[in-house]
């Protein structure tokens, strides 16, 4: 990749040396454009308006104002891709939860940061040759399978949601991987968005727990349960007549 092509990217973390060994790092690799440097989230705030990036290097653990705290005034139809940063791992689950892409631990190591550049670019494949060819409503949800693709009827997905290693349809009877994106399979299937990583067939909640802050989880037939988000509760709502 070359230098042009590269991602365009910000590091935010309020110890200096951390940013200079994170930007050294992202500049070895050659895959990364380190546009600017902020050391806090007001700094970066205002980093992101002005540069639009493509993805962002976010520490958690910053005075005042947390990475997570930042993460979550981000609009999620504009964000940029989000790696925390942090040197706890107990914030793995968090950062997924909070729309984060991938979590690197400190100090960070060139071996884990060339993984989440390589799932970012997989991340960020254009999905035409899959789009070109689906119809405008989907009848079976092709899977990846060992030397196969498995298609599952679309009225048996229950939910779908996606993480760190792509995204996954889930029936009562299994969970497969899919290469469509959710946003394919939120415009050609009857799957409605609850979270910005999950989408659910109405038909198939059972329960649903309201939360403090506006949040909500759903419980599925599957046994699962399914995040809501407080941007999609009251459509949600809505759409379940509650």
């Amino acid at each position: 990749m070359t230098k042009n092509s590269a991602f365009r990217a910000l590091v935010i973390d309020d110890e200096p040396l951390a940013r200079e060994e994170l930007c050294q790092l992202l500049n070895e690799t050659n895959e990364v454009q380190v546009l600017g440097e902020a050391a806090n989230a007001i700094e970066g705030l205002a980093l992101i308006k002005q540069h639009r990036p493509d993805v962002i290097f976010l520490d958690i653990e910053m005075p005042q104002l947390s990475g997570l705290d930042m993460l979550a005034m981000l609009d999620l139809d504009t964000m940029p891709y989000v790696v925390l940063v942090t040197a706890f791992e107990q914030y793995a689950l968090q950062a997924f939860e909070d729309n984060a892409f991938d979590y690197l631990l400190k100090p960070v190591e060139p071996e884990r940061l060339d993984k989440t550049l390589a799932r970012l670019k997989k991340r960020t494949q254009p999905q035409t040759d899959i789009d070109a060819i689906a119809s405008p409503t989907l009848v079976h949800i092709p899977c990846v399978g060992h030397q196969r693709i498995l298609l599952l009827p679309e009225s048996d997905i229950h939910f779908a949601y996606s993480d760190v290693a792509g995204v996954h349809v889930r029936s009562l009877e299994q969970q497969a991987d899919t290469q469509l994106t959710l946003k394919t399979l939120e415009e050609r299937t009857a799957l409605v968005r609850c979270h910005r990583q999950y989408l659910v067939r109405l038909s198939c909640v059972a329960e649903i727990k309201l939360l403090d802050n506006g949040l909500a989880t759903l419980l599925m037939k599957t046994g699962d349960s399914v995040p809501v988000s407080r941007r999609y509760l009251k459509k949600l709502k809505s759409l379940l007549t509650l």
